[in-house]
């Protein structure tokens, strides 16, 4: 699909059927995370596919909704903090950002292949970490269910562009 029609079509889906995901879509969209931009090329991410069927009540502790684990699949990404590039400027460490861009990929990638997700922020990451074993060090970022969709979208709320771009410099007060 045209990526920019793509970018208007993708939504965040809240309702799955239970088909599982072939490995095949899978691994392209898997490989679409890996083709992402990251600073200096660091990758300082990691994947995280998790099956959901017979740990979903396990699963709602990371995020409490039902759709969450409708899908079969959730995947969440990680950022490296030691592994990531770090601006010399001021220190800002890029594995949150990069973590994000990779995800990006991902469900652009799934929503081209007809799959749906839904970017999940607001998961605690204390139990993330305790029922996917990350270590101290790693950061949680983001999940997404990753599986066909059983919703339709609705209408896209968004801003006009007009409030979200400037041009040449933030205006003065």
């Amino acid at each position: 699909m045209d990526f920019l029609k793509l970018a208007h079509v993708r939504y965040s889906v809240r309702a799955y059927r239970p088909d599982s995901v072939p490995e095949a879509i899978l691994q392209q969209i898997l490989d679409a995370a890996r083709m992402a931009p990251t600073a200096a090329n660091r990758q300082a991410f990691r994947l995280i596919v998790v099956h959901t069927a017979g740990r979903e009540q396990e699963l709602k502790r990371i995020y409490c909704r039902d759709w969450f684990v409708q899908p079969p699949l959730i995947i969440g990404i990680c950022a490296i903090a030691a592994d990531a590039w770090k601006r010399s400027t001021d220190g800002k460490n890029y594995g949150d950002v990069d973590a994000t861009i990779a995800m990006d990929h991902l469900i652009m990638a799934a929503a081209d292949l007809g799959l749906g997700t839904c970017w999940i922020a607001a998961f605690d990451p204390k139990a993330a970490r305790e029922i996917l074993h990350i270590p101290e060090g790693i950061e949680p970022v983001a999940f997404t269910p990753l599986g066909f969709p059983a919703d339709k979208p609705g209408l896209k709320k968004r801003q006009p562009i007009e409030n979200l771009v400037l041009y040449e410099s933030w205006p003065h007060p």
